[in-house]
């Protein structure tokens, strides 16, 4: 989403880090520059003028002008009020000390709010939480048969009474039923309009007072621009919600309502939503994101996507391979495979992104994610005790595997020769020697 944004920042600040001295004129020509960016990037006009004289302000003082690195210090100022812009800290949800914890989704139709249910206890559920889900939008057709799909799916019961009851007395029962079940969250979907109105409001207000939520989330559509904005603002003035959920932040819209959300209303961002599948939805870190859109990576984010999935049994039985140099075709495939859950959503290019200084170095690379289907297919076509033991396959093997898989013998051998490298490497880090790969940093 951001992709645009970063690029006109990214230039502007590479070009002051390029130079020995900052005079104020290059401040200020810089200065103009993130104005534009941010505007296109449909950010509020308010937000952006506030943020651009915080940030002349600091460019031009004492820890700029006088530093060595001038450049550098006027990226970190920018990295610094952007996150302070965004929320400063990441936000969570409150929990009751009686359980059980209510959360009351609100927001427009088209926001995204049913799926939204289903994420959050997906990711409460993998807290080690019990949720529960409420059917209470009865205004859009299939809503409550949605939401019972998305419970069934991840196990999470759903509270309902049809279409025809009144959404106030169902939120209220769902609570009860959650509590004498033992479930200590429960979610309640709420309906939407396609805008705002006073009948939309009115049902909200009602629902709020009859469950007495710890928390009252927004879902915003992130696609939606500036509107988004306003949406959140009105919503506000209605009904005190706690935070925002932002929906569709891998779309290929602008981003404003991300920067600005908060600026505006006062509200925090507490998660964001980064695809249409259940597991995609994160925490929302300011700080993480700011990094994103400069260029400098995100290595907590990858390391705590890493973490989802390798255990720490799957990680010490890895070492254990490597240091007895046991790394075998059936290790590399389940790497693969792990690798490709971490990319779910965002491909290879979008992992990579997330590494410090390749963000913009990769913009225009074309990943082919259909050579890790070849490569799948070729390891499968393999009998088990051949991937074990590459060296058991002779040429006649090789021809049945590359029938087997629909590729050749050609690209059979490149995987095997490959792999094989690949084992030599994993021998000397094993022993704790850095591996020399061929041709790499030689003239």
């Amino acid at each position: 989403m951001f992709e645009s944004l970063s690029d006109r920042l990214g230039a502007t600040l590479d070009g002051l880090r390029s130079q020995g001295r900052l005079s104020e004129e290059d401040i200020q020509k810089a200065m103009r520059e993130i104005r534009l960016a941010l505007l296109e990037a449909d950010v509020n006009f308010g937000v952006v003028r506030d943020f651009v004289a915080k940030v002349r302000e600091r460019a031009m003082g004492a820890e700029v002008m006088e530093s060595l690195t001038p450049g550098q210090q006027v990226v970190k100022i920018v990295h610094e009020e952007l996150t302070e812009l965004m929320g400063s800290a990441g936000s969570g949800l409150s929990f009751a000390n009686r359980p059980p914890t209510v959360v009351l989704m609100a927001g427009l139709q088209g926001a995204g709010k049913t799926t939204m249910c289903g994420k959050l206890a997906r990711v409460l559920a993998k807290q080690k939480r019990s949720p529960a889900m409420v059917a209470c939008d009865l205004q859009r057709p299939a809503a409550v048969q949605q939401l019972q799909t998305l419970g069934k799916s991840l196990q999470v019961p759903v509270y309902e009474r049809g279409t025809d009851a009144d959404p106030v007395e169902v939120a209220k029962w769902g609570v009860e039923q959650a509590r004498a079940q033992g479930r200590d969250v429960v979610i309640i979907d709420t309906a939407g309009r396609l805008h705002i109105d006073e009948e939309l409001m009115d049902q909200l207000v009602r629902v709020k007072q009859a469950t007495k939520p710890h928390n009252v989330l927004l879902v915003l559509d992130s696609m939606t621009g500036q509107d988004a904005v306003n949406v959140a603002q009105a919503f506000a003035e209605a009904v005190d919600y706690d935070g925002v959920i932002l929906t569709k932040l891998d779309g290929d819209a602008r981003g404003g309502a991300a920067l600005a959300v908060r600026a505006v209303t006062g509200k925090p961002i507490k998660y964001v939503s980064v695809g249409e599948k259940l597991d995609q939805l994160e925490p929302f870190h300011p700080d993480r994101l700011a990094s994103r859109i400069l260029g400098m990576g995100d290595v907590m984010s990858l390391i705590e996507r890493a973490q989802e999935q390798i255990s720490e049994t799957e990680a010490r039985e890895m070492e254990a391979k490597l240091r007895k140099s046991e790394f075998t075709l059936e290790d590399f495939l389940g790497q693969l495979r792990q690798v490709r859950k971490m990319t779910a959503g965002q491909g290879m290019a979008g992992l990579l992104g997330m590494l410090p200084g390749v963000g913009r170095q990769i913009k225009n690379l074309k990943v082919d994610e259909r050579q890790i289907d070849r490569v799948e297919a070729i390891i499968l076509s393999m009998t088990p005790s051949e991937r074990r033991n590459p060296r058991l396959i002779d040429g006649s093997r090789r021809r049945r595997i590359a029938a087997g898989s629909g590729t050749n013998v050609q690209q059979v051998n490149q995987l095997l020769g490959q792999f094989k490298q690949m084992q030599r490497m994993m021998k000397q880090v094993g022993k704790g020697k850095m591996p020399q790969l061929p041709g790499l940093m030689r003239r």
